[in-house]
């Protein structure tokens, strides 16, 4: 089990929150409103209304004793960034912000934000890249460069050896993993001559530009 605060308690912080402590793990949630945190009141370990902004306040609710902090305050910059600057200084050991923008990210980078994600933009970015193409199943944006992409094997790819595919030289992207989904099994870094059944899915890495050329297969 893991310690999370989750500092923030809209729609992003709420669902992050209740999610977490139904995994099975210890969740403070803080929010400014007292209705935010009554809403959530049975369905994390302890939510607590205060001001977050406030040093003082993280302190006396003991957050630097926590694994991870989510601030889920991302519609205002300086409120996000000031809570965030707090965490960092109190020792939280990993930290993670939701940002609304590429200035609103780099301002939390600069600050020292372990992680920043864009819930509205990752989202956005997943649906296009399903709908461009029949055979993408998942698709995470590990960087404005770089992504990680599932998508069902390609006819062309079905009932040959990766060694024989040599899908780095040919697509510039690392196959990483492969999934049967009859039997749940996941294959991680498969052998050159792991031969791709028709029924596998296959997982890669690869600069954004060499994944989009994946849609065409």
């Amino acid at each position: 089990m893991k310690t999370f605060v989750v500092i923030g308690l809209g729609r992003f912080g709420t669902a992050v929150a209740t999610e977490l402590c139904a995994l099975g793990h210890e969740v403070l949630a803080i929010d400014g409103k007292e209705e935010n945190t009554q809403a959530v009141a049975d369905l994390v370990t302890h939510a607590v209304t205060g001001d977050a902004r406030d040093p003082a306040v993280l302190r006396a609710l003991g957050v630097r004793n926590y694994d991870c902090a989510i601030v889920a305050v991302g519609d205002d910059v300086g409120n996000s960034a000031l809570i965030t600057l707090n965490l960092k200084e109190l020792g939280i050991k990993e930290v993670i912000c939701k940002a609304q923008s590429h200035v609103h990210r780099k301002v939390l980078q600069k600050i020292g934000a372990d992680r920043v994600v864009f819930p509205e933009h990752e989202m956005g970015v997943k649906l296009a890249q399903g709908l461009s193409s029949s055979n993408v199943l998942n698709f995470i944006e590990l960087s404005d460069d770089f992504g990680i992409v599932e998508l069902a094997a390609p006819k062309n790819w079905q009932n040959r050896s990766l060694k024989d595919l040599d899908v780095r030289a040919k697509y510039g992207v690392n196959i990483i993993a492969i999934r049967n989904p009859k039997t749940h099994e996941l294959e991680v870094a498969p052998g050159a001559d792991y031969v791709i059944n028709t029924e596998d899915e296959v997982v890669t890495l690869g600069r954004m530009e060499d994944i989009n050329r994946l849609h065409d297969l």
